[in-house]
């Protein structure tokens, strides 16, 4: 699994590496099924804490994304609560909208980035990210 970690950002790196999964299960990358590597594996993978990738596991699991089996370890189970989701989803544009506003961003530049996003997540090969 090829993941990339800026050392010199200020988001969390467990959270890098909860966004970078989401990403690779959103570009169809990483599918429903497959085992994530172990925390062991991938925290001497990516030069980081087992503790960092189990906070993200752990996020990941929280928020439906996978489950957590004694044989295979993580693995994704992207949760089908439609509407758990959709409420969620509402929650965090509520906040980027209104920081948007005060930036006097145009409802018109709001949808085509909207639009450009999710084009990009659907047709992205995802080749940063690949399970073996």
């Amino acid at each position: 699994m090829l993941i990339e970690i800026d050392f010199q950002s200020e988001e969390a790196l467990y959270m890098q590496l909860r966004n970078q999964i989401v990403l690779g299960i959103a570009r169809s990358v990483i599918q429903e099924g497959d085992a994530l590597p172990s925390v062991r594996r991938l925290a001497e993978d990516i030069g980081i804490n087992m503790h960092t990738v189990n906070k993200a596991y752990a996020v990941l699991r929280e928020e439906g994304f996978v489950t957590i089996d004694r044989r295979r370890g993580a693995v994704i189970a992207v949760n089908d609560d439609c509407a758990r989701a959709r409420e969620e989803m509402r929650e965090r544009l509520r906040i980027m909208l209104a920081k948007g506003i005060c930036k006097n961003i145009s409802r018109a530049d709001v949808h085509a980035m909207v639009d450009d996003i999710y084009g990009e997540l659907l047709s992205e090969n995802g080749a940063e990210i690949k399970i073996e």
